[in-house]
């Protein structure tokens, strides 16, 4: 099939490329021409592991290329995706939706014939009535089925997540579409991947419901964990009690310093303002969203209690900075609070993360970085250990100790053994681990 792509961000991209993968004719469309000239020069303007080798390979192979002519790839595609941006809302916390809005009129101009428009980007219930009546009043003689597709894509595993899926959703009004929608995704649906066809507003529901739901597991086990340290248990070990059920699950259950990145906390407070609009109030998610926000700046004064009440003066070295492992985003990443309230109570700050240095630098200044951990933790007197990139996970605790001015290690993701590292002789703090005789478990292999 020819699939047009609109929004070349990690979306359109990653899910343009799959495609292309699939044996499909895909041209990527973007507005910025510098993203459309890196991309033709093999520059990949996100970090996702696999997708440069994937781009690659089908852009040699003809089946993927990229554009910021919109008009010839919309005109000869059979199927169009729409996979722009929907941030905040300034002011309100309400989705913007001015792009997906502006690319269905674009659309409505170029199409030609039988088109299908598909909106991959999270939209609020009722986005696509609206891209529908956008398209039919661009143009009264369109023959089009708007299609709501939600993605499901986990940063740092979006190549994986994409071509073995859990579910694909896929929502629509008009039954012309359905025959289109199978064709797109037939090499997954040959492959057993549940393929699942509801109205067009309950698959927007379904993005939202399902991103609202894993970011209560994640405050709730925050809250939980809060609890432990109080009580004198362990969270690990709570975590694992009831993952074991399989009514639960024990993915999204382990206790860090709150969730970040591009979908959950946008996601969450669209969910709250789309509820109030319609006067059905999300009081869960609601409190989800209010216990997030103060739980990342409260993991800077869990440092600060670690270093015996003040860090004026002190070198606090941070290890990871994007929101989670295998990506370079920032946005909402628990490490811009964590490192405010730091730098608010006078400590200096020197910060090391393997792709995330670029982007960290944008939003958080008046600090600085280290090549690698050992750096960081040159003459520190405390080390934080933040995102649990896979490098921080067999650190040197006798390099550590060689290098750094005191001893204490706060690990916010509950990386490491209270027992392994008292015995290497280091002041040790997690998150909800109370000192107990019994063996630690690590669970942190169980993170989204």
């Amino acid at each position: 099939m020819h699939i047009t792509m609109i929004g070349s961000g990690y979306v359109g991209l990653v899910s343009g490329a799959c495609f292309a993968d699939f044996g499909h004719t895909v041209t990527c469309v973007d507005l910025n021409a510098e993203k459309i000239e890196a991309l033709h020069n093999g520059e990949i303007p996100i970090y996702e592991p696999g997708l440069d080798l994937l781009v690659a390979e089908n852009t040699r192979a003809g089946r993927l290329s990229f554009t910021t002519d919109l008009a010839p790839a919309v005109a000869d595609a059979d199927v169009v995706f729409i996979a722009v941006g929907t941030p905040s809302r300034r002011g309100d916390g309400h989705a913007d939706l001015r792009y997906v809005y502006s690319a269905a009129a674009d659309i409505a101009r170029a199409m030609k014939g039988f088109t299908v428009v598909v909106t991959k980007s999270t939209v609020p219930v009722g986005t696509g009535d609206e891209v529908e009546r956008i398209i039919l009043e661009t143009n009264p003689a369109a023959d089009t089925a708007v299609v709501s597709n939600p993605e499901f894509l986990r940063e740092g595993a979006a190549i994986e997540d994409f071509k073995r899926p859990d579910r694909i959703v896929v929502g629509l009004e008009d039954a012309r579409a359905r025959q289109v929608m199978e064709e797109v995704y037939r090499p997954l649906y040959l492959n057993q991947a549940p393929l699942l066809f509801t109205s067009r507003r309950t698959a927007e529901l379904i993005k939202y419901a399902g991103n609202a739901f894993l970011a209560m597991k994640i405050t709730f086990i925050n809250e939980m964990a809060d609890l432990c340290e109080k009580v004198g248990g362990d969270v690990q070990e709570v975590a694992r009690g009831i993952g074991l059920d399989n009514r639960i699950g024990a993915k999204f259950l382990n206790a860090g310093p709150g969730y970040g990145g591009s979908c959950f906390p946008k996601d969450t407070l669209a969910l709250v303002k789309t509820g109030q609009d319609h006067e059905a109030p999300q009081r869960l998610v609601e409190t989800t969203v209010a216990v997030n926000d103060t739980r990342k700046r409260a993991m800077g004064r869990k440092v600060i209690a670690a270093c015996g009440g003040s860090v004026r003066g002190k070198r606090i070295g941070i290890l990871g900075l994007t929101f989670k492992p295998n990506t370079d985003d920032m946005r909402d990443a628990p490490s811009i609070a964590i490192v405010q309230a730091l730098k608010d109570a006078g400590a200096v700050i020197t910060a090391f993360d393997p792709e995330g240095m670029k982007a960290a630098r944008e939003v958080i200044d008046g600090i600085e970085y280290g090549a690698d951990a050992y750096d960081v933790a040159d003459n520190a007197d405390c080390l934080v250990l933040v995102t649990e990139w896979n490098q921080f996970r067999s650190l040197d605790f006798e390099r550590l100790k060689t290098v750094m001015n005191g001893r204490v290690f706060v690990d916010l993701r509950n990386v490491y053994g209270r027992s392994d590292m008292e015995r290497a002789g280091f002041d040790y703090h997690g998150v909800g681990r109370a000192a107990s005789p019994v063996q630690d478990i690590d669970m942190s292999d169980a993170a989204e």
